[in-house]
C-alpha cells in the first residue's frame, strides 16, 4: 500500500538540463529559497502564492460532496497553514490533543457559568453594523460549534490503534480522530495538512536523517492502521511533499539545498510495492544535474502528483485548471499510482 515518487518537484513546464543552463525555459521564482519554495510547493504554482494552496482549492472544487455539512473541509495540526487555504474553503487550525473550549467560562453556583455563556453570545449575535467585528464573531460561533464536536471525542469510542508520542505521530492521531467524526459531521471529502522539520541537514544528517524518516515511518504506520481499523483503508491516502530535495554530493557531514526529491503515497487505493516518475540519473554534472553537485532537475512535477490526486479526490476534468492552472504544460497528467 506504499509507493514511492521518484523525482518530483516545481517546474513551470518540463525542464532538461541544456534548457536550465541556457536560461531557455521558465524556471520557479526564486529557486533554492527556503521561504519562497514553501510557498509555492504549498500553493502549487511555480511563480508565487496567489493567496490560495491546492488543497484547499481541491476543496473548493469538491464543496458539493459534501453537500449541507458545514464542518471544515480543510484542517492543519500545524498551525496556520497556506497549503488549506481556498478560494471559498478557509483553513482551520487545530493543536492536536486540544478541543475549542473558551477560557474563563467556568464558575460557581452553575447558573453563574451559565449566565457567562450567554453573555458571550449575546455579544457574537449582537449586529454591530461593523464587518471586521461580524467577521470575527462569526469565527468565534464557528469554533464554538466545532469545539461541540471535539468534545465528543473524549466521550465517544476510542481508538485502538497506538501512535507514536512524536509531534508528527500526535498530528496523525488528531487527524485520524477528526475522522471519527465523520457520522456526525456529514463529511465525505476532508484534507489535512500536518508537518515534520528539520530535514534542512547542512550537518549532522546520518544521525537526523534517519531520526526523522523513523519518526515519519512510525507515525505513518500506526496512522495507516487507524484507517483500517476504522474500516476506510481505501478512503484515505497519505502523502509527503516538500520544498526541494538535497544535492547529492554531501558537503562535510550533511548536504545542501537541491532541487528534485522523492515522495512517499500510501493508501488503501494506492498501487503500492512500486516506484513511479523517472529515477534520476545518479551523475555529477549528469543529463539531470543542473550543475555540477546532483542538484537533480525534476522529472516529474508538483503539478503531476497533485493533479493524480485531485483526480482520485473526485476533481471533475473541467475543475483541474482552476486546481492547477500550469498542469496543461505537462504531457501526462495522471501518474497511476492511485486506484481511479
Amino acid at each position: 500500500r506504499l509507493a514511492a515518487l521518484a523525482n518530483v518537484g516545481m517546474l513551470v513546464r518540463p525542464t532538461t538540463r541544456a534548457q536550465y543552463l541556457s536560461a531557455s525555459v521558465g524556471l520557479p521564482t526564486n529557486l533554492f529559497s527556503h521561504s519562497d519554495q514553501v510557498l509555492q510547493m504549498q500553493a502549487g504554482d511555480p511563480n508565487g502564492s496567489g493567496g490560495t494552496g491546492w488543497a484547499g482549492r481541491i476543496a473548493d472544487a469538491t464543496r458539493s460532496l459534501n453537500r449541507a455539512a458545514t464542518f471544515p473541509p480543510a484542517i492543519s495540526v500545524a498551525g496556520s497553514a497556506l497549503f488549506c487555504s481556498g478560494n471559498a474553503v478557509q483553513s482551520t487550525s487545530l493543536l492536536p490533543g486540544f478541543d475549542l473550549t473558551a477560557d474563563g467560562l467556568t464558575a460557581w453556583p452553575d447558573s453563574a457559568a451559565a449566565a457567562k455563556r450567554q453573555a458571550l453570545q449575546q455579544i457574537l449575535t449582537f449586529d454591530s453594523g461593523l464587518a471586521m467585528v461580524q467577521a470575527a464573531n462569526r469565527v468565534r460561533q464557528d469554533a464554538l460549534e466545532l469545539n461541540d464536536l471535539l468534545r465528543s471525542l473524549n466521550t465517544g469510542s476510542s481508538l485502538f490503534t497506538a501512535f507514536p508520542g512524536t509531534s508528527i505521530g500526535q498530528q496523525l492521531r488528531q487527524v485520524a480522530q477528526v475522522i471519527q467524526l465523520r457520522g456526525a459531521t456529514g463529511m465525505r471529502r476532508q484534507v489535512f495538512f500536518c508537518a515534520l522539520g528539520g530535514f534542512d541537514t547542512h550537518s549532522a544528517q546520518s544521525w537526523a536523517q534517519w531520526d526523522l524518516l523513523r519518526q515519519l515511518s512510525e507515525g505513518l504506520a500506526a496512522f495507516y492502521r487507524a484507517t483500517e481499523e476504522m474500516g476506510i483503508a481505501d478512503q484515505v491516502t497519505s502523502f509527503t511533499a516538500s520544498e526541494f530535495g538535497r544535492t547529492l554530493q554531501p558537503s562535510g557531514s550533511g548536504t545542501d539545498h537541491g532541487w528534485g526529491n522523492h515522495q512517499l503515497i500510501l493508501g488503501g487505493a494506492v498501487r503500492g510495492g512500486d516506484l513511479y516518475g523517472t529515477f534520476p540519473t545518479l551523475a555529477l554534472g549528469g543529463p539531470d544535474d543542473s550543475g555540477t553537485r546532483g542538484v537533480h532537475i525534476p522529472t516529474t512535477s508538483l503539478d503531476q502528483f497533485g493533479g493524480t490526486l485531485a483526480r482520485w479526490f473526485g476533481v471533475a476534468p473541467d475543475a483541474m485548471p482552476s486546481v492547477f492552472p500550469n498542469l496543461a504544460n505537462f504531457p501526462t497528467q495522471d501518474l497511476g499510482f492511485i486506484a481511479s
